[in-house]
């Protein structure tokens, strides 16, 4: 009954099965094994871009600083949702390694509007010179709440980006999640929306650890390969990374683990709400769930071994009833079985 983080759940079999494969012999070092090749078109297949930069970095926090700082300069700011990922979980690494590019909060909800980022952009650089540019707009689909972006409003978006001149990144740590939520193609959930670049996550859904920066652009490639390997994230047994991510990319397995881990959290999601007194502080999209449940619910969970985190909340001086928040995330390897026994101990 473990519903605290994607982050903790195991790899795929296949994944593992890739690994193997590629232990074995010698292979050109730092991007340069044949295997890569393979992944490169691969994303252009997938993505319906046959000229995009693909580069493959092992963290997310990795994949979105340095697909930021490629788009920006030390004097901008990047423009996103308050509870962004950039923001919250990134220990100020997109402004590290951009050099010292800012953020601006923009709005005071999970996702951005059309008009909270046109007055954001619009209220900088009216400071000439002693104020920070504009610079870019990075969305993050799914959501830190579990929403989802929809194609129509992160065009909505890209369009007041591109009104200014600003490039769009998406932060895709859970690309596949959304992707399988819309039901729509990789293509018109970025560039055919207007996204200039996107951070394309595997670690989330059943990778060890290899995240995808695919730039549309391709003369942004040479000036992203210098950032990251001046910032220490050019791996020289690169084959590696490049095995995870071919496995994922082959047979749909990155579509397959992101359909049972959205899946697993609608099952979830339903039978929460059959829990008394439970509520939910976000609508369920993908495989993230915000929801509150009485202390004495959480407590019962708690004691048989449940583990997710409460959002906000503490158990400690509150009463039997109150309401406290929890978030719940669903992987691909979660079973029926799991989220049926989580949901009797819930119930009571």
């Amino acid at each position: 009954m473990f519903f605290t983080s994607d982050n903790a759940g195991p790899a795929h079999p296949a994944v593992i099965e890739a690994l193997n494969r590629a232990n074995t012999g010698f292979a050109p070092a730092y991007g340069s094994d044949a295997v890569m090749d393979d992944v490169r078109d691969r994303l252009r297949e997938v993505f319906e871009a046959p000229e995009a930069a693909v580069h493959l970095v092992a963290t997310g926090t990795a994949a979105n600083s340095l697909a930021l700082a490629t788009l920006s300069q030390p004097w901008q700011t990047v423009f996103c949702a308050p509870v962004a990922h950039i923001h919250e979980d990134e220990c100020n690494a997109p402004e590290f390694y951009s050099g010292g590019a800012k953020l601006t909060l923009v709005g005071d909800a999970p996702k951005m509007t059309p008009d909270a980022l046109e007055q954001a952009i619009a209220a900088e650089q009216s400071r000439g010179v002693h104020g920070p540019q504009r610079g870019p707009v990075s969305i993050t689909n799914v959501t830190e709440r579990g929403t989802i972006y929809s194609v129509a409003e992160i065009t909505a978006l890209a369009g007041i980006a591109r009104g200014y001149g600003l490039p769009v990144h998406l932060d895709g740590a859970r690309f596949a999640n959304a992707l399988v939520g819309l039901g729509c193609s990789p293509a018109e959930m970025t560039w055919k929306a207007g996204v200039d670049a996107v951070s394309f996550g595997g670690t989330k859904n059943g990778l060890l650890g290899v995240e995808a920066v695919v730039f549309f652009d391709p003369s942004h490639a040479w000036e992203f390969e210098l950032r990251r390997k001046r910032g220490a994230h050019l791996f020289s047994k690169h084959r590696y990374l490049s095995a995870q991510m071919l496995a994922y990319l082959t047979d749909d397995l990155w579509l397959d683990c992101a359909r049972r881990a959205n899946d697993n959290a609608a099952r979830l999601a339903a039978g929460l709400a059959e829990v008394p007194q439970a509520g939910f502080l976000h609508e369920v999209q993908a495989n993230m769930i915000f929801a509150t449940l009485p202390r004495a619910t959480h407590d019962r969970l708690f004691a048989a071994g449940a583990e997710y985190y409460l959002w906000n909340s503490t158990l400690e001086g509150a009463a039997p009833d109150a309401a406290l928040a929890a978030r719940l995330v669903c992987d691909w390897s979660i079973t029926a079985e799991q989220i049926d026994h989580f949901l009797d101990i819930a119930r009571g």
